[in-house]
């Protein structure tokens, strides 16, 4: 007999939230000897994902032992209540957007104070305006049941994570490449491989949605290695960057 998916899934993502919140508490050690600015950019992104996948994980708990009918019948109507509000965009991943979208504003942020002296304005009302856009899409752009729309939502988060992250991968590996030193070409080393698993999570995400309007029953593959790669980038950030420059 075969296991649902939503329980090998929600198994699954309780795996990456453990180790997650392992590398998050020595993180947090990390910046508690040290107070270094840019750790706590860093731990309050890596935060966010980590709570993404907490609520991709309460999805799948609610799902399986809920029991509230318009769940576990997708064909019923939507009771219009603002408690079916909340997990309408809970089961569909809506939340675990929202908190994305934080996480890659954040990582902007922290490329501006790492490799710039200062805002560029334009730049900024543009990453702005884009983080706005996917912000609300997340939440409002969604019916109950309409993949299309969630693979809409999908594509605007990998656009947004692509706009921020590959710059981001691009300057750190540049600075990788001219600098001589072992200790900071490790560091922007595993900065540029942490933009790279990144920008690999929603791309991943979009191709399992896709994999659904096909006519599959998603949790492809894809959809596993979207969360590791989340995991990746935060494990290589921390190793690569954070602790061995704390030391």
């Amino acid at each position: 007999m075969d296991m649902d998916p939503q329980f090998i899934g929600m198994v699954f993502e309780s795996v990456i939230i453990i180790c997650a919140a392992i590398i998050l508490v020595l993180i947090l050690l990390k910046y508690r000897e040290k107070r270094h600015e840019l750790t706590l950019y860093l731990l309050i992104i890596f935060l966010f994902y980590t709570i993404a996948i907490i609520f991709s994980w309460l999805s799948k708990v609610l799902i399986l032992y809920s029991g509230i009918d318009f769940i576990m019948d997708r064909n019923l109507p939507d009771p219009g209540t603002l408690i079916s509000w909340i997990i309408y965009r809970i089961i569909d991943f809506r939340i675990s957007f929202v908190l994305l979208s934080i996480a890659i504003y954040l990582s902007y942020v922290l490329k501006v104070k790492i490799f710039e002296k200062g805002y560029i304005t334009i730049e900024r009302i543009i990453v702005i305006a884009t983080f706005l856009a996917t912000f609300l899409c997340s939440l409002f752009l969604y019916e109950p049941g309409n993949v299309l729309l969630d693979a809409i939502t999908f594509l605007l988060i990998f656009i947004f994570m692509a706009m921020i992250y590959f710059p981001f991968m691009v300057r750190s590996y540049q600075s990788y490449r001219i600098t001589e030193q072992d200790l900071f070409k490790k560091a922007f080393l595993s900065l540029s491989l942490m933009s790279l698993f990144f920008i690999l999570v929603p791309f991943n995400f979009l191709i399992d949605r896709l994999t659904i309007l096909a006519g599959g029953q998603g949790f492809t593959l894809f959809y596993f290695l979207a969360w590791i790669f989340v995991f990746l980038g935060i494990l290589g950030a921390y190793f690569g960057y954070i602790r061995p420059g704390r030391e």
